[in-house]
């Protein structure tokens, strides 16, 4: 299994006839992935790499049964483009672009809220990015602009605010044999549709899933909030990243919203946070893979000695797992029966100690 893409995605693209979604619409078809319209507002009747083109999301919904999209519209349009697509009833939005002006994106990710509930976190539509890679399940489907080649099936799930980061992450875990269920890129913008709680919420739900890996950045607080939300509900083992750790105050690192602002959001506090919950955190990328196999070893030693999933699944709701063995306080000792009743023998007298012998005062001799 995976978590929001497989086998059965049928994407149209948003933008398909400008140079970067007519280009990526023919690196996913070629990766496999189901791509069965696009979306070129007065270019409809076109096609793109064998996609037929269409002039509006509803259209392309109507025809060809869509369920998911990818936009790679200008952040003028971006907006427009997200609100589109969720009013044609797309269950998985994926915005790939970037630059959108923040009030834009809290616009269409409220509006996308509204059309899912506050309050259902795997339900539909979900909005991913924007300004972010998109999504991968290795061997199912490609939304968006991760390199396929480096991805390969397996158990660990992956989310990362950095794209490149996921690709270097995701191609030394291939290399050690550790293959992926998904990998998510959320984007770094202050607003995303998606965030650290909700993939973690995701993956803890997918049974393929063994372990996470979860690397994040300096500014905002998603860090510090995943890391209370890993304590409190999240059973599988996850191991942590954070990027920025040699970032100067006040200098934004890239994404719109990796800055330390105020004294806070430092990589520091971020990474204090997943340690004091029991996340072990990789100093440097490549370092995850040897973590994440470690931890997946034990977890796979206590399920075949029946001590793992049992104890897991067991918990109450919401129960925070064990991460760490804590140390059993000693019983005191038990006072027999003989004993009880008898009164303490009472203690030796010491012999007091003798006196020091006088000296005798000396008497000086005259010449």
């Amino acid at each position: 299994m995976s978590i929001l893409i497989d086998r059965n995605t049928r994407l149209v693209v948003q933008g398909i006839t400008g140079r970067d979604g007519a280009f990526h619409t023919q690196q996913m078809v070629e990766y496999g992935t189901r791509v069965v319209a696009g979306v070129t507002p007065g270019k409809a009747g076109e096609k793109v790499h064998g996609v037929p083109v269409f002039h509006s999301v509803a259209d392309a919904v109507e025809a060809t049964k869509a369920n998911a999209s990818v936009i790679y519209v200008p952040a003028v349009f971006a907006a427009d483009a997200i609100h589109e697509a969720a009013d044609a009833g797309l269950q998985l939005i994926v915005c790939i672009t970037e630059g959108l002006p923040v009030r834009d994106t809290l616009g269409a990710f409220h509006h996308v809220l509204r059309l899912r509930g506050a309050n259902n976190p795997l339900g539909r539509p979900r909005l991913v990015g924007p300004n972010c890679p998109g999504l991968i399940t290795p061997g199912q489907s490609k939304v968006g602009i991760l390199p396929g080649h480096i991805c390969t099936p397996g158990p660990v799930g992956v989310v990362s605010k950095s794209g490149t980061l996921t690709y270097e992450v995701v191609n030394q875990l291939t290399d050690k044999g550790l293959g992926q269920t998904t990998c998510l890129g959320i984007g770094g913008d202050p607003v995303i549709g998606t965030n650290f709680i909700d993939a973690l919420t995701l993956f803890e739900a997918d049974p393929k899933t063994e372990a996470i890996v979860l690397m994040g950045e300096i500014g905002g607080s998603d860090e510090d909030e995943a890391a209370q939300f890993i304590r409190r509900h999240v059973t599988k083992p996850v191991v942590a990243f954070v990027a920025g750790q040699t970032a100067p105050p006040g200098k934004r690192m890239g994404h719109a919203g990796a800055i330390i602002s105020g004294g806070t959001g430092t990589a520091a506090e971020k990474i204090a946070a997943f340690q004091a919950v029991g996340v072990p955190v990789a100093r440097i990328p490549s370092e995850i893979p040897s973590l994440i196999g470690e931890l997946l070893d034990r977890r796979r030693a206590r399920r075949k000695n029946g001590n793992g999933r049992g104890k897991a699944a067991s918990k109450k709701p919401g129960a925070p797992p064990n991460r760490a063995k804590t140390a059993k306080t000693p019983n005191p000792p038990k006072s027999s029966k003989k004993t009880a009743g008898r009164k303490p023998a009472p203690k030796p007298s010491a012999k007091p100690a003798r006196k020091p012998a006088r000296a005798k005062p000396s008497v000086r001799r005259s010449r």
